[in-house]
């Protein structure tokens, strides 16, 4: 583990210089990028960010989509609003998500992230059947533009996940394992949920959470790094009997001051641990 790189999830909005300069001082060389709006996707958009990134010595190395209407303010509107699985919006989501690897391929990004929303956990329902065909679909699309599709974990158990990605049967599709939305969804054990999926983990969110009184009807609470239910010494020494060797991004999803803080802490624990394992 010592010798991966540290990643940072970043935003691109007015925050963005502060968060590129925080990755700059703290030696964190790649980043997992929320997609800008459509109207921040123009060429000379694009060359601009770019520049930012390349002047911070910071590599994009996932983009990932995020849709207008998502919102996070509970698990119930999680499933309502998130990703394609909501069936109002997700035929418009499905031709974004293609301009969204459009855009990465503008910006030699190899990767596109995802939350897919939640899968339903009976294989016969008309959402599952058609989450697989876009998600086929869209897998085909990043492929053509010679991308991988990672899933990020959270909204449901390891074994619907993986029996999912088996159902979509394509290579490109790997997932992007968050320990703590695990817990903040009440969605099953990090460590036990990352043994189980094993070697389709291919990217990684170092987040920390608590469990709620009530898991999977109400929310975890996110906290910095180390002060929450996730085992990060046994998260990194799992990742290394999976053979994991992408890198360590972390995510806090705050922002201001206290997000700037909790990130250089953040970067001070895992390197901590790093060093002793």
């Amino acid at each position: 583990m010592k010798d991966l790189p540290l990643g940072l999830f970043i935003i691109p909005d007015t925050g963005l210089e502060m968060r590129l300069n925080t990755a700059k001082s703290l030696n964190i060389t790649t980043a997992h990028v929320l997609t800008p709006p459509r109207n921040e996707r123009t060429s000379d958009k694009i060359q601009l960010l770019m520049d930012k990134f390349n002047e911070a010595n910071v590599e994009i190395t996932i983009l990932f989509c995020g849709f207008e209407g998502e919102s996070y303010a509970s698990i119930a509107e999680v499933e309502k609003t998130v990703g394609l699985a909501p069936e109002p919006t997700c035929h418009a989501r499905l031709q974004e998500c293609k301009e969204i690897s459009d855009f990465a391929r503008a910006l030699d990004v190899k990767i596109l992230g995802m939350h897919l929303g939640f899968i339903p956990e009976d294989t016969n329902s008309e959402t599952y059947r058609r989450l697989l065909k876009q998600t086929r679909e869209l897998c085909d699309y990043c492929h053509n533009n010679e991308q991988r599709l990672h899933l990020e974990t959270g909204q449901e158990k390891a074994e619907v996940l993986l029996g999912f990605i088996h159902d979509v049967d394509r290579v490109n599709l790997a997932i992007n394992f968050d320990p703590a939305n695990m817990i903040l969804y009440g969605a099953g054990e990090p460590i036990s949920a990352l043994r189980f999926l094993g070697h389709y983990v291919k990217s990684v969110h170092c987040k920390d959470a608590k469990w709620a009184d009530n898991p999977g009807q109400d929310w975890g609470t996110e906290v910095v790094a180390g002060q929450g239910d996730v085992n990060f010494e046994a998260f990194f020494m799992t990742l290394e009997e999976l053979g994991y060797r992408a890198p360590l991004t972390i995510e806090r999803e705050i922002s201001g001051d206290k997000q700037i803080k909790d990130i250089e802490n953040t970067v001070l624990f895992l390197n901590n641990i790093r060093n002793i394992l």
